[in-house]
């Protein structure tokens, strides 16, 4: 059944639509030739942002690649080897039956939580550009913050989906969340993360919203949080001058407003059908991160205003196609899963496309499916994997 979005957005609303019991429970899922269009579309969709990902990730790091490594295809063979590793996670989660993954929940955000603490220890966790982010295992390095947006992700659509817990029932139901929140976002911000800190927060409160909470005692929460997130963007003097970067680039066109007018020019560059594959100026040592927090510029400046929208409405497509799967998911768990998965992938792609044009703050968060990157690719990829496993029962 075809929705649009006003009737999606009601159907969301409605009292315990995410967490009320269904009066038939759905057999698992048994494979069967016939897929649901659905679970086609996200697969799509998906494949065309990753592709597109390969792709510009070696146009953009290729001037760099081979200055620093004589090897322009120095990013291009990680990317696609991160790639295949998230496909391969992305496939395996997605045939298992997502029941299974509640009883991961509480062992996965433990670990998130000592793995957040860990990367703290001094000589442990590895610094790079101001912020102790990563861990690594040999040659290998990964982001404890991405384990803690899967955790998170487990935890909340556990939590909400039990039996007897009901989401008005603030102490039992919603305080636990809310200091989980609390918890997870002071370890993000002591690395300092404010990016994630900022996804995270959302996606609990985006469980909450689709689980029923009435929508005065969310507005609340909500005005907290941002209450929150200003006075953490002006507590660190980094974070406070980004914060005025986006306000006023050309106050320090140096330093600060280096990145935000260097990511403008290269949009502006593009025009309406770009400058061609491969042509980007500003990958020429002007825009620093070119293949990472700020590939998206470069899609602007090679494919134009028609490349860039179009991967807007691809995230659009993914957040749509999302929602409907959570509404017509087999039972609570999975609704929450649906949900959480897509509000995040569509709120890091729209703080990072936000950046990039300059309408937020620079966080460091990369484009989901597109930038370089090997945990946050991973982790995303296999979250996927969960919303498509969802969708493959709708």
């Amino acid at each position: 059944m075809s929705l649009t979005p006003k009737q999606l957005f009601r159907s969301l609303r409605k009292e315990n639509a995410l967490t009320k019991p269904k009066k038939t429970a759905r057999a698992p899922h048994k494979p069967s030739g016939k897929r649901s269009p659905r679970f086609l579309i996200l697969g799509a969709t998906a494949l065309l942002l990753s592709l597109t990902g390969v792709v510009m990730v070696l146009s953009a790091s290729s001037v760099n690649d081979l200055q620093a490594y004589d090897d322009a295809w120095f990013h291009l063979r990680r990317q696609v080897v991160w790639f295949g590793i998230g496909l391969v996670v992305c496939l395996g989660v997605m045939r298992v039956d997502y029941r299974l993954l509640r009883n991961l929940s509480g062992v996965a955000l433990g670990t998130a939580g000592v793995l957040l603490i860990v990367v703290l220890l001094p000589g442990v966790g590895i610094s790079a550009n101001g912020s102790a982010r990563w861990l690594g295992v040999g040659p290998l390095t990964f982001q404890p913050s991405e384990v803690a947006k899967l955790a998170v992700l487990l935890f909340c659509a556990d939590f909400l989906s039990r039996p007897g817990y009901h989401i008005d029932d603030f102490k039992k139901t919603v305080r636990p969340l809310l200091g989980l929140t609390g918890l997870f976002g002071f370890l993000l911000m002591m690395e300092p993360d404010l990016g994630t800190t900022i996804i995270i927060a959302s996606m609990v409160a985006s469980a909450l919203f689709f689980a029923g909470l009435r929508l005065r005692v969310l507005a609340g929460l909500g005005g907290t949080g941002v209450l929150t997130a200003g006075v953490l963007s002006m507590s660190a003097g980094y974070r406070r001058q980004r914060l005025l970067g986006v306000w006023d680039p050309w106050s320090d066109p140096l330093n600060t407003g280096w990145q935000t007018i260097q990511a403008g020019v290269a949009v502006s560059n593009g025009g309406i059908f770009g400058l061609g594959l491969g042509a980007s100026r500003a990958k020429w040592g002007f825009l620093p991160f070119a293949h990472t927090d700020f590939i998206y510029a470069i899609v602007a400046e090679e494919l134009g205003l028609l490349g860039a929208m179009l991967v807007i409405v691809l995230y659009l497509i993914i957040g749509f196609t999302g929602l409907s799967t959570a509404i017509h998911a087999p039972d609570a768990f999975g609704q929450l899963l649906a949900a959480g998965v897509t509000v995040w992938i569509l709120i890091q792609s729209f703080v990072n496309i936000g950046a990039v044009l300059g309408l937020l703050p620079i966080t460091g968060v990369p484009l989901p499916f597109v930038s370089f990157g090997g945990s946050a690719l991973v982790a995303t990829m296999g979250a996927y994997g969960i919303l498509l496993n969802v969708a493959r029962q709708t």
